[in-house]
């Protein structure tokens, strides 16, 4: 959640009521569900809004207004190598790596940052209309979620936008608010579903989703009891050598690394 934001959750929750039953009678969407390979440790007041692995790093974008940031993250111990901090005035959301640049969404700043990829050095700001949710790259297009049904297809250098194009389910465009932490693996853009415990897997050409991934196992009660408003699953990151995901949620104190299988 993004402290608040309130609109649309009837839609959201009328949607997630829907989604079993959609699982279990969709011809198209796979249902998986996360096996985990390992489990790391979390900065439980990191409000992870982007999350990307590289060269044995998680680089992540937390958000909250006077709390955003972004980081390099040792995944051993979850501690930050280096962090640059937003002004109050940014709350920080999705995060991509293109070249030897970070670039840095904004949610209603209509902003992105540009930094150094070694150095965390803010280079530029790009404007750009709507708002800034997730961020991923194929290495020839940015794929961004903007709080609507649509995914909008970027020029990763001028951040140009290009195409926008639904998310459907059966032909079905699903209702707003949902898409949020995006990961571009393949031919898919795996996407976290806002407020909820699900991710979906979603056809980069078509916009159909393929696979509904559900997490909800990840946490015990105990743990989730534990956690404040808000703290949902969100965070995906893709490491290629080893084809497993880093997931986890806005102030989770654990990290999973997981393969997605068929339940």
């Amino acid at each position: 959640m993004r402290n608040p934001r309130l609109k649309g959750i009837a839609l959201i929750a009328c949607f997630i009521f829907l989604l079993l039953p959609l699982q279990a009678q969709s011809p198209s969407a796979l249902l998986l569900v996360p096996e985990v390979i390992n489990v790391y440790p979390h900065d439980a007041k990191a409000f992870t809004q982007g999350l990307i692995w590289d060269a044995g790093y998680l680089y992540e974008s937390t958000g909250l207004w006077g709390g955003s940031s972004l980081r390099r993250v040792d995944i051993e111990s979850g501690n930050p190598q280096q962090i640059v901090p937003l002004d109050d005035t940014y709350f920080a959301e999705g995060l991509e790596r293109v070249g030897d640049q970070l670039i840095q969404l904004t949610w209603r700043a209509g902003e992105a940052f540009v930094y150094d990829f070694e150095t965390f050095e803010l280079l530029n700001s790009i404007d750009y209309e709507g708002e800034g949710w997730g961020l991923c790259y194929d290495d020839r297009y940015l794929f961004m979620s903007d709080s609507t049904s649509f995914l909008s297809v970027r020029d990763p250098i001028s951040f140009e936008l290009i195409f926008r194009g639904a998310v459907t389910l059966d032909g079905q465009i699903i209702p707003p608010q949902l898409l949020n932490e995006l990961e571009c693996v393949g031919e898919h853009i795996y996407a976290n579903a806002w407020n909820t415990d699900y991710i979906f897997r979603i056809d980069k050409f078509t916009g159909e989703i393929t696979a509904i991934i559900d997490a909800s196992a990840l946490l015990s009660a105990d743990e989730r009891a534990e956690l404040d408003s808000g703290s949902v699953l969100n965070g995906i990151a893709y490491n290629p050598e080893s084809e497993t995901f880093f997931i986890t949620g806005k102030k989770w104190n654990k990290i999973f690394e997981v393969v997605f299988r068929e339940q």
